[in-house]
């Protein structure tokens, strides 16, 4: 018979196998022995250890006396929160705040921690845990190339910062081979030279596959990218949706226009004149968007599943999705020719562009056409094919000139208007890179932006005026510092940002606008973007700074990213359209998913940009000691980053090869300057440099300045090439920082008489 304390601990570890035939069953117990084990529940019972329910002994709406936690990491007060491990609630997750005794281990973030519980009615907390004894923590996890040994071997991560190996033990390298690529978790205590001990517990396959490039950021990132069996198993078992319940849409000519490698199609238009009278030379505009609500219901299996992932994830070679696809790829993409549930707005604008009025319906829809970007751009220019000749008229002239009038509206609310080229990673048909292109920005890109966002708009408008919860697109306004990095930038520039005012995006456009056509505009559109704070979801409304607009919400693809099911939950709720709207605990738990949602975006995002790092050095690690066009991007106490002028690529020239001299690093004015030759080395400055390495795994990029705005790199006092130590010819003595200090104020000195000077001639 298990002790009490086995009891607990199993009822903690296991919240879903806790009938009393489970608790047998874990514990071997047969026969006349479930009548002592019956006792001994009735006794934890009693002792008030236990709350029985029906047939087990848990209560979902409430953490169970004793439980397993995992420790937060500690708040600005130093106070230590912890999450428990199963919540089954209907309402929001608890908040359970560690009391430590004096004699309690000392407790770190991802802590699990066996607790006993007491209920509290405090502001902040609903729990108070005390510990019983710590279970361990979440074993830390790397990604990282196998180095055989005599015993065992290594593990070398590829992560770009990573300065230290990972030991593997003999009995723990899974079979992996050598130069294998490989996932491990922290075995135990530090071994030898203080290396960390790993287990590998998933072997990736040969890191110069090409595919492997996405893999390592997708294992790094822990990106999921299995789906579970009962989600297949449920979306496997979906039918088409008919149209009961819905407008029948299917005749009207709603077209999907999409770049020509999309994997779904989860949003189509429309645009037809205005007949009415009142509004001469205005448009209606119609939005639909695939209906995944309909498959994707509260609390099911998937939805578990989409929540869990947050958006959808693209790399150059693969998609991860959110939803299975049997949703994404067929039930929820609007296919040519197919029916398809969605729901649509239909959309009043003026000559002017300025929106009159909504209406949101549940639609069934049968798209004429799936488009691409090209097609549509080159049937506008006067050279259609033989898809989009007959839709020239009836289609695609009223949706460019809609897109005019919105066009018109855009120009006059002023949203933020950088230039910031998007690069594109082409890869061949084996998986390696074929090119590195720069986007194109077609007038069939700017349509389609601007209708979705006015559709946007309209949904955030609609839930407002009907009071129904939702998740707001939230970008806040500059903080005050970076601004005061952005002016000091400008004014570097010989530019102006306005000061002592309400910011506005149009202030920031007349900067850029001043700036465009210089050598300072690309500097000038990257500090301006570094300036911006990250959008982000959240049940109240701060607005959307960027786009200068009050009212913004995601709707437009329900397919790829949680906010808009939640969106579309919210209107099917609004308009009383079934029961597969907004649950009661999904409004309650709002504020938790929007901060999920925001994290799994970052997680993508982060993903993303490492995937076309490791691709573009990839690219260029064929042509080490090639020369390169470039500028300066970034500024550390480390070194300088560089964009080079080809494909985009960020390279990393270390402070220990710029030259033989201390560097001064000003962190307020970006620069690092030479205390022998005070070369002051700053944000947007042309170089040409020389790439000295490329590595595929980690995406890291070295180069070496060889000019410096078309002049020489100055190399220091009797230097003639880089140094990485004293070297021969270096001067003795400490770095010369004083004079560094006089140079650097002497030259702030200039600049301010060179703008003073280039403002009167102005």
């Amino acid at each position: 018979m298990p002790t009490k304390s086995d009891i607990l601990d199993w009822i903690a570890e296991n919240p879903t196998l806790t009938s009393k035939r489970d608790i047998a069953k874990a514990f071997g117990i047969k026969g006349a022995a479930r009548i002592d084990l019956k006792r001994v529940l009735k006794e934890l019972e009693h002792e008030g250890h236990l709350e029985k329910r029906k047939k087990t002994y848990r209560d979902p709406d409430r953490l169970p006396p004793v439980t397993v936690l995992q420790v937060k990491a500690p708040d600005d007060n130093g106070d230590i929160f912890a999450q428990p491990l199963e919540w089954h609630g209907e309402g929001v997750e608890p908040t359970v705040l560690v009391v430590p005794r004096a004699t309690d281990p000392a407790l770190g973030e991802g802590d699990r921690i066996l607790a006993k519980l007491q209920v509290v009615h405090e502001a902040d907390h609903n729990y108070e845990a005390r510990l019983i004894r710590r279970i361990g923590a979440s074993p830390r996890k790397v990604v990282g190339i196998f180095r055989k040994g005599t015993e065992g071997g290594r593990i070398v991560p590829i992560d770009k910062g990573a300065d230290k190996e990972w030991m593997v033990s003999p009995d723990a390298t899974g079979g992996a081979r050598e130069g294998e690529l490989v996932e491990a978790e922290q075995a135990g205590p530090r071994g030898r030279m203080g290396l960390p001990r790993a287990r590998i517990v998933l072997r990736l396959g040969d890191p110069s596959e090409p595919k492997a490039v996405s893999l390592i950021a997708i294992h790094q990132h822990g990106i999921p990218d299995d789906f579970p069996p009962d989600v297949l198993e449920e979306a496997d078992a979906m039918k088409p949706a008919g149209l009961s319940g819905r407008t029948d849409l299917r005749d009207m000519p709603l077209v999907t226009i999409d770049p020509s490698d999309a994997r779904d199609h989860d949003d189509a238009v429309f645009a037809e004149p205005d007949d009415d009278p009142k509004n001469e030379g205005g448009h209606v505009l119609w939005v639909a968007i695939a209906d995944v609500a309909h498959y994707v219901t509260p609390g099911s299996a998937i939805d578990r599943e989409a929540r869990k992932r947050g958006n959808s994830s693209y790399f150059p070679d693969r998609v991860v999705p959110m939803l299975p696809d049997r949703l994404s790829g067929d039930l929820c993409s609007l296919h040519e020719g197919v029916p398809r549930a969605c729901l649509a707005v239909r959309m009043v604008i003026d000559a002017e562009g300025n929106k009159l009025g909504q209406k949101f319906y549940r639609g069934l829809m049968r798209s004429p056409a799936s488009l691409t970007y090209a097609e549509v751009q080159a049937a506008m220019d006067g050279t259609p094919n033989d898809r989009t000749e007959d839709l020239l008229d009836p289609v695609i002239r009223p949706l460019y000139d809609a897109y005019a009038a919105l066009k018109a509206a855009r120009e006059r609310r002023q949203p933020l208007d950088l230039d910031l080229p998007e690069r594109k990673v082409v890869l061949g048909e084996d998986g390696k890179v074929q090119s590195i292109n720069f986007a194109d920005r077609l007038d069939a890109h700017r349509l389609i932006e601007e209708f979705m966002i006015l559709a946007n708009v309209a949904a955030a408008e609609t839930l407002v005026a009907r009071k129904t919860p939702l998740l707001f697109r939230v970008h806040e306004e500059p903080p005050d510092d970076k601004l005061d990095s952005l002016r000091e930038t400008a004014d570097a520039a010989g530019l102006t940002l306005a000061k002592g005012q309400v910011l506005k995006t149009a202030h920031l456009n007349k900067l850029l606008h001043d700036a465009a056509g210089s050598d300072e505009a690309e500097l000038i559109n990257m500090a301006t973007l570094r300036s911006m704070t990250q959008a982000y979801y959240a049940p109240a409304n701060f607005g959307h700074f960027g786009l200068a607009l009050q009212n913004y919400a995601h709707f437009t693809s329900p397919i790829r990213r949680y906010s808009d099911l939640i969106v579309h939950r919210a209107l099917i709720t609004a308009h009383g359209w079934g029961k597969d709207g907004l649950s009661q605990h999904e409004i309650e738990t709002l504020e938790t998913t929007a901060q999920h949602i925001s994290d799994t975006e970052r997680r993508s995002m982060m993903a993303e940009r490492d995937t076309t790092d490791r691709y573009l050095a990839a690219y260029l690690s064929d042509r080490v000691g090639a020369e390169f066009t470039g500028r300066i991007s970034g500024i550390a106490r480390f070194g300088v980053f560089v964009k080079l002028d080809e494909t985009g690529a960020d390279g990393l020239v270390p402070i220990s090869t710029l030259g033989n001299e201390f560097f001064h690093f000003d962190r307020d004015a970006g620069t690092l300057m030479g205390a022998d030759t005070g070369t002051v080395v700053g944000l947007g400055q042309r170089v040409r440099v020389k790439l000295v390495d490329a590595s595929p795994i980690t995406g890291g990029i070295g180069l070496e300045i060889l000019e410096l705005e078309d002049a020489e790199m100055p190399r220091g006092r009797g230097s003639t090439r880089p140094g990485r130590g004293r070297g021969k010819g270096r001067p003795k003595g400490p770095p010369r920082r004083k004079e560094a200090k006089a140079r650097k104020k002497d030259a702030k000195t200039k600049r301010k008489v060179s703008r003073k000077r280039s403002t009167a001639r102005r």
